[in-house]
């Protein structure tokens, strides 16, 4: 996986969507800290981050998925995200997304979306604690007749029995993660822990964004070491 791709969206997924204090999740495990990922999959830098870096998991598992997709709503802007960037490098992945019942009017759909069964896909997710919803998804997606080869979360909460019951409704699909909690929560005690060296000028010598430190060089919030 493109190391400079995954370090930048770790490090946003840290700023923006790690949290400490007490929290009841939906889950109703009660737990110190909580992450809400679209803050970082609906950022316009973590959307084309959160593309790039799931597009490459599917590359080195050797996934070739028509399409990916996954329980609304959480699922949703990682499937477009990926959608959007396989597009870009030529190489389409379609999307599609599972809804929590079939829709009570029209056409009464639970899968919208890409609609070609018997398709090789893959089922995505942003948290798993439990894996309900990815479990969900993917007994929606095998009966809706398409061919589950993998399913992928952003960040695993590592507690619940979330990977043993994934595991078990995925197989013999693998189950992967691109972040641990630990990794998330460690990135963010470190960003808390070293002070800022703010660049009341200038640009980010990257990508042109306002500079936030100055060592090394100009760097902004994403590229910053």
């Amino acid at each position: 996986m493109t190391s400079t791709a995954r370090h930048q969206l770790l490090n946003l997924l840290a700023e923006n969507s790690f949290r400490l204090g007490d929290f009841t999740l939906s889950s109703g495990i009660k737990s110190d800290y909580y992450i809400d990922c679209r803050t970082t999959t609906l950022h316009a830098r973590g959307a084309e981050l959160t593309g790039r870096v799931f597009l490459e998991l599917f590359r080195q598992q050797g996934w070739q998925a028509q399409a990916v997709g996954g329980m609304t709503m959480g699922a949703d802007p990682i499937v477009v995200a990926a959608a959007v960037i396989s597009a870009q490098a030529g190489t389409p992945v379609h999307g599609f997304l599972v809804r929590k019942a079939e829709k009570a009017h029209g056409m009464g759909r639970r899968i919208e979306g890409f609609q070609e069964k018997g398709a090789p896909v893959v089922i995505v997710d942003d948290v798993c604690t439990t894996g309900s919803s990815t479990i969900q998804a993917i007994k929606a997606a095998r009966e809706f007749g398409f061919k589950v080869i993998g399913a992928a979360c952003l960040v695993e909460r590592e507690e619940a029995g979330g990977r043993p019951a994934v595991e078990k409704a995925a197989a013999p699909a693998p189950f992967i993660s691109v972040f641990k909690a630990g990794e998330v929560k460690a990135a963010h005690l470190k960003l808390k822990k070293t002070p800022e060296t703010f660049a009341y000028s200038g640009k980010c010598e990257i990508c042109g964004r306002p500079a936030v430190t100055n060592e090394p060089g100009l760097r902004c919030a994403v590229h910053r070491p």
